[in-house]
């Protein structure tokens, strides 16, 4: 795919949804870095639900941690991996007070020190929280990456590079969105919906098939 095609295809992403941002639901970078540690392997529906009870109760490392492991899991348990992540949370929680005064760190390095968190969710709390230019490859962007030919590789790592190369800079703030969200709804894995589709002429699945 060459660099105008690339350009064309977020041009229409960004005139179909302007103001694109994660369907979790938070207020404060450390809430959207909790709801991100949580929602590995799970929906943005059921963190949603767990944390419309969990933030009213406690939305600060200081709080969570005064809930303690158990008292976190009776809010979490809806989740799949709610034990384990809830464990990664409360050391987070802890290593956030012992060497952050309680703040998020806007940093790669200090985010992917944290427990329960990966490059993946320190891209999305860098990009979302803090308005870096970074692009979190998830699944739906890894099958997107490779389907259309937007930026093809064997694994999450060569094409977040490949994005990071090929995103033209004025949309690399909002693309990690645009792409996640065509993934849920339009581009999905099993019937992709090439009739509602918005690039569909432009993508190498469409060649493939038809």
């Amino acid at each position: 795919m060459n660099a105008a095609k690339r350009r064309e295809i977020f041009l229409r992403l960004q005139a179909a949804d302007p103001h694109p941002t994660t369907e979790l639901e938070y207020s404060t970078p450390f809430e959207l870095l909790v709801a991100v540690i949580l929602s590995a392997q799970a929906t943005d529906k059921s963190v949603n639900l767990a944390t419309r009870e969990l933030f009213p109760v406690a939305n600060t490392p200081q709080s969570i941690l005064d809930l303690g492991e158990a008292g976190l899991r009776e809010y979490v348990q809806r989740i799949g991996l709610y034990q384990t992540k809830s464990k990664h949370i409360i050391r987070m929680c802890r290593i956030l007070l012992e060497q952050h005064d309680g703040q998020v760190p806007q940093t790669r390095e200090a985010l992917e020190a944290l427990p329960g968190v990966g490059r993946k969710t320190a891209n999305v709390i860098l990009n979302t929280a803090f308005g870096q230019p970074t692009i979190a490859v998830d699944t739906h962007i890894f099958r997107i990456s490779n389907r259309t030919g937007l930026a093809p590789g064997k694994d999450v790592t060569e094409v977040e590079k490949k994005l990071m190369k090929f995103v033209p800079d004025e949309f690399k703030h909002d693309a990690h969105h645009w792409l996640i969200l065509h993934g849920r709804y339009i581009c999905q894995a099993r019937k992709p919906k090439c009739g509602e589709c918005i690039i569909e002429n432009l993508c190498e699945y469409r060649k493939k098939v038809f």
